[in-house]
């Protein structure tokens, strides 16, 4: 029997390691500014300032605290890269990335564990599909892949049945958002300027110097919060998670593609029940649909989450399920690319959000479908 009750996705660690200045600093004016605390603002503002030391670098949040959003809403996963088309950008970056991962955290002593991960074949139809994932994995150079007969499956995950497995050890859980939060240390201890509270409204390039200003034009570009606040710098780099295209359409630039936001929901183990899951254990993915599946996730403070589905978020950064937002709801339905995505895969959506509402529903989707004899 597998109980579960509702996750709480999302953690905040209170942004300890970081000291912030809220909406303004004595300095506004910048060689460079980062729009976006999220891990990828926060992992590019880091490279960067190690890169050029003689620049001065700020970092640009909206929120009060750092890596709030998707960086400390997700499973925890540290993907292997076996599932990315093989050459492509996405693949070098995950397998690469995946090694560097576990360096930065074994440096810092960032908590991670490197529990491996099972792709678990449990009809004969999905061998073929799982053979041809461990193909793709050899070709992208993902470490000690092997496929795995029913008795090896056990012997890794006693609970767990399947006919065949792809065995993936190098997979492994990390706590993302304080690794976000590790390279906001690392890039403030060599000088770099979080500002937080500041959420950018507009980005322009000014048309002649400041009145009184000695520096000229050196620092053009000025960033102006909603609350009125304006940094100036010469370069800009925006990195704004699901506001990623309003940012650009600010900048000057385009807004397509267009975000569109979807919704994952998790449940969770009872924890008298954790002892079914040792890692990572994934569905052999369907390739009608651009997600992984119902899998199950071991996580860092030692619960087991199972998860998640797919439903179209009326906010774009609305957790939960009745959160709203008029702009981002209208942007959403009226983009012809969801239109299509829609209709392609109506039947599958409205099951999606059937689960979504009725907790029951996805409980028996994991019980009906996968894995486990007690």
């Amino acid at each position: 029997g597998v109980h579960c009750s509702r996750a709480a996705i999302g953690r905040n660690h209170g942004n300890e390691l970081l000291h912030r200045t809220s909406g303004a600093t004595r300095q506004h004016s910048f060689d460079m500014a980062i729009i976006g605390g999220g891990i990828v603002g926060l992992a590019s503002s880091r490279e960067l300032i190690l890169r050029h030391p003689n620049l001065t670098f700020t970092l640009l949040e909206k929120e009060k605290e750092l890596a709030l959003h998707q960086t400390g809403h997700n499973s925890g996963v540290i993907h292997s890269g076996i599932y990315y088309t093989p050459g492509s950008l996405k693949a070098q970056l995950c397998v690469r990335g995946a090694t560097l991962t576990y360096q930065y955290c074994q440096k810092k002593g960032v908590p991670y564990k490197r529990c491996g991960k099972l792709i678990v074949a449990v009809e004969r139809e999905e061998i073929p599909r799982l053979k041809a994932l461990y193909e793709r994995g050899q070709m992208n150079n993902v470490q000690d892949l092997r496929l795995i007969d029913a008795k090896a499956i056990r012997e890794k995950e006693p609970y767990c049945r399947g006919i065949m497995a792809l065995d993936s050890p190098n997979t492994g859980i990390v706590d993302w958002q304080l690794v976000a939060l590790t390279y906001g240390k690392d890039f403030q201890e060599v000088g770099g300027t979080v500002i937080t509270d500041f959420e950018a409204s507009d980005i322009k390039v000014a048309a002649e110097s400041p009145a009184g200003s000695a520096e000229g034009l050196k620092y053009p570009i000025i960033i102006k919060s909603s609350q009125g606040k304006e940094v100036r710098c010469r370069f800009v780099l925006t990195c704004g998670g699901l506001y990623s295209d309003r940012l650009s359409e600010i900048s000057g630039c385009s807004s397509e593609p267009r975000i569109v936001p979807f919704r994952g929901d998790y449940l969770v183990l009872k924890p008298e029940k954790n002892y079914l899951v040792r890692g990572n254990i994934y569905p052999v993915p369907n390739p009608r649909f651009p997600f992984l599946g119902f899998h199950f996730t071991p996580r860092m403070d030692g619960s087991v989450w199972l998860g998640p589905n797919a439903v179209l978020a009326f906010k774009r950064e609305g957790y939960k399920l009745f959160d709203f937002d008029t702009q981002d709801f209208i942007n959403a339905v009226s983009y012809r690319g969801l239109q299509r995505l829609v209709m392609k895969n109506i039947v599958y959506g409205m099951e999606e959000i059937y689960r979504g509402v009725f907790t029951s529903a996805q409980v028996f989707k994991f019980q009906d479908k996968i894995y486990f004899k007690a």
